[in-house]
């Protein structure tokens, strides 16, 4: 019980942490980086969030009917871009992975996650009746974030 009201404590904290805010709340440097990487993009909103004590931006927005999420430290560095992307656009080992992952169930979307350089692939799955995100690198293995 103690460790399930602990998970629950930190599950609780972790949502917390985010922050919904306005485009004026946002320092110069990270309103000026969020204008060069979403030109031509709709916003859908942004937000602060605390990330292993470091404050992160993110701005939320529509690039041609899909989800595209950007993440940025408070100098205005991009860290980190989600992208919702086609199935067939991720590579074919970790396509094959996440088709193999949702066999059974529905596949409800996928994204490129990629920070410090490097992508991996967000997959979205419903099973039994349960949501579940699994992660794959280019090359089809497990990938982490």
């Amino acid at each position: 019980m103690k460790v399930f009201l602990a998970v629950l404590l930190c599950a609780a904290f972790a949502v917390a942490a985010e922050t919904k805010i306005e485009k004026k709340d946002l320092p110069a440097a990270v309103q000026k980086a969020a204008d060069e990487q979403t030109k031509g993009a709709q916003i859908k909103g942004y937000s602060k969030e605390i990330e292993k004590g470091k404050t992160l931006y993110e701005v939320e927005t529509s690039v041609n009917g899909h989800g595209r999420d950007l993440t940025f430290d408070a100098t205005g560095k991009l860290v980190e871009t989600e992208e919702e992307i086609a199935i067939d656009r991720v590579p074919a080992a970790a396509k094959a992975a996440i088709e193999k992952a949702s066999t059974g169930g529905k596949l409800n979307k996928v994204e490129a996650v990629t920070h410090d350089n490097k992508t991996v692939y967000e997959a979205s799955i419903t099973k039994g009746g349960k949501k579940s995100e699994v992660l794959f690198n280019g090359d089809g293995t497990k990938g982490k974030e």
